[in-house]
């Protein structure tokens, strides 16, 4: 049978709202099935309500611990509290707000009763922490969002007061202080009734989207997308920045045209990701395919925009569609926005480094080179490019799924968290400063350093295995070449900090791959990238999984 990836959503894709719902407040988590504790993976506490992983209890037990671990750790600002447009994540906002309220927290809510993207939560916790001044009371927040997951899924993350994803040490706190909560019945669990939590005298409101919006300029060059009448077209996917991007065009007078402002906790607008799944993964074809359709070159010559960008249900990534290249691999935007950007960001400190993830292209590492910038290379994660944000001294970090930010143009930290809108815009930065398309311009980085073919498989592997992989020694890889070349480098710890990155990287001078066990699945993730074409691609993947499947056999 014909794949339906990339064709519409049909009925029996869709979820059943009323039952996700009934399922929220009426299912209890069985805690024997490790499924259905709390665990907290790059970005946050994620499950579904159906599968008894992200239920009411779930949600005041995680709330409750967050409460107990910021009061230890000294913070006692406001806290800002978001959502997406997830359907269960309303009403996991209000138990939280429930537990919130009855713990005397002061909690912040959007003043539109509207959704929240990631980044406008990352920037207010840090726009507050900036203007309340050393030693004052500092802020924190709480999104809930499963990011690009299916409709039927909720999520639920943390981000203290440096604005960024909480790092493993507080995650591991809560998750654990979440599940002793939910093993005592709830007994430790603070609550009152939503009514009551909202009408709070620590219950505000805060407008989200004009404090984000209206910042804008501090870290892009609108007035050079504006001049240069740069057409773009805007998807929000049915996700959190729906109606920012009508503001930013209507107050930044921009030629922007938001070209689906559907919100539908189904999406059923949706085409369908490569699983024949509903997923809002702007760096994926599939899930994109009704954009890049839309982006089809006529008979005239001519695409209805010159920038077209997605974003998912929470705008921390980004899907950048040009009319001469399509839907561009995140990779290979990342590359470009790092050369434009370290070539045109004068107020940035000139010793800044560049921030990728390992599993990210290598083209990078060559164009960090070609601009006289150190490379810090970190595990995957966004938690690992807060630090460099913060101060400054890491202007820019990305991820090869789609997930970036970058600093102001004073070279003050935007946001600590992934920021898609921002990533989206930039295309448009660069195509009216340069005059050329992001892939384009990408077609001229590989003129210069080479064109890489990447490209991630999975592998089946056991939970063993999968333990095994996560704890794996340099030692432990005992092959000398891969796929013809030698091996010149073996890392079970990041480079650039020294971080264990939980698998395997191996190098030569021309290919990479890096091992990965997978968090919810039970398979190993095996990332690949060769510069020498397709099939010395694949024989890189064959020849990892055989020494993967070697080394924890």
């Amino acid at each position: 049978m014909a794949s339906r990836a990339g064709t519409v959503a049909q009925p029996q894709d869709l979820v059943d709202i009323t039952a996700l719902l009934d399922a929220y407040y009426d299912i209890s988590p069985d805690l024997g099935d490790p499924g259905q504790r709390v665990v907290f993976g790059t970005s946050g506490h994620r499950g579904s309500s159906l599968k008894a992983s992200f239920n009411e209890k779930h949600i005041v037990a995680i709330t409750q611990a967050i409460v107990e671990y910021r009061a230890a750790q000294g913070v006692t600002g406001p806290l800002f509290l978001a959502k997406d447009t997830h359907a269960l994540s309303e009403p996991a906002q209000n138990s939280a707000l429930e537990v919130l309220a009855a713990n005397g927290v002061q909690v912040l809510v959007d003043a539109r009763h509207g959704y929240t993207p990631t980044p406008a939560l990352s920037h207010a916790i840090l726009t507050y922490n900036r203007n309340a001044g050393p030693g004052a009371p500092q802020a924190d927040g709480i999104v809930v969002t499963p990011s690009h997951n299916p409709p039927a899924d909720g999520g639920f993350k943390y981000n203290p007061p440096h604005g960024g994803p909480a790092d493993s040490d507080a995650t591991g706190w809560i998750a654990n202080r979440a599940n002793e909560l939910l093993e005592e019945g709830l007994r430790g669990v603070r609550r009152v009734p939503l009514a009551e939590a909202q009408s709070a005298d620590t219950t505000g409101k805060f407008d989200f989207l004009s404090s984000y919006v209206d910042d804008l300029p501090s870290v892009l060059n609108l007035e050079a997308i504006r001049d240069a009448g740069v057409r773009i077209g805007a998807d929000p996917m049915g996700g959190a920045s729906v109606d920012y991007w009508g503001e930013i065009a209507e107050r930044h007078h921009l030629n922007l045209t938001v070209v689906n402002p559907t919100v539908d906790p189904q999406w059923a607008f949706m085409t369908l990701d490569w699983d024949e799944k509903i997923r809002m993964d702007c760096s994926s074809p599939s899930a994109m395919a009704s954009l890049i359709q839309r982006m089809a070159v006529g008979a005239d010559g001519s695409a209805p925009y010159d920038v077209a960008t997605g974003n998912d249900a929470d705008a921390d990534r980004h899907g950048i569609v040009t009319p001469d290249g399509g839907l561009m691999n995140p990779n290979h935007y990342l590359a470009v926005a790092i050369d434009y950007l370290y070539r045109n960001r004068s107020g940035w400190n000139p010793d800044s480094v560049v921030g990728k993830t390992l599993v990210s292209s290598s083209i990078i590492d060559r164009v960090a080179q070609s601009l006289g910038r150190k490379l810090v290379e970190v595990p995957v994660g966004f938690k690992w490019f807060v630090p460099g944000l913060l101060s400054g001294e890491g202007a820019f970090g990305g991820e090869e799924s789609a997930g970036a930010s970058f600093n102001r143009m004073d070279g003050s930290v935007w946001t600590t968290d992934k920021d898609g809108i921002l990533l989206a815009l930039l295309a448009s930065e660069i195509t009216a400063v340069t005059g050329k398309s992001p892939s384009q311009l990408y077609k001229g980085l590989t003129d210069q350093f080479g064109a890489p073919v990447y490209a991630r498989i999975d592998a089946a592997a056991t939970r063993e295995q999968k333990a095994k992989l996560g704890k794996l020694s340099a030692a432990d890889v005992t092959a000398t070449s891969l796929a013809g070349e030698e091996i010149t480098v073996k890392l079970t710890e990041a480079p650039g900090n020294g971080a264990a990155i939980g698998g395997l990287k191996v190098v030569t001078e021309n290919a990479w791959f890096a091992a990965r066990p997978s968090g919810t699945e039970d398979v190993y993730k095996i990332y690949a990238e060769s510069f020498k074409g397709e099939d010395h691609l694949k024989q890189v993947q064959a020849e990892a999984k055989a020494l993967v499947d070697g080394v924890i056999a």
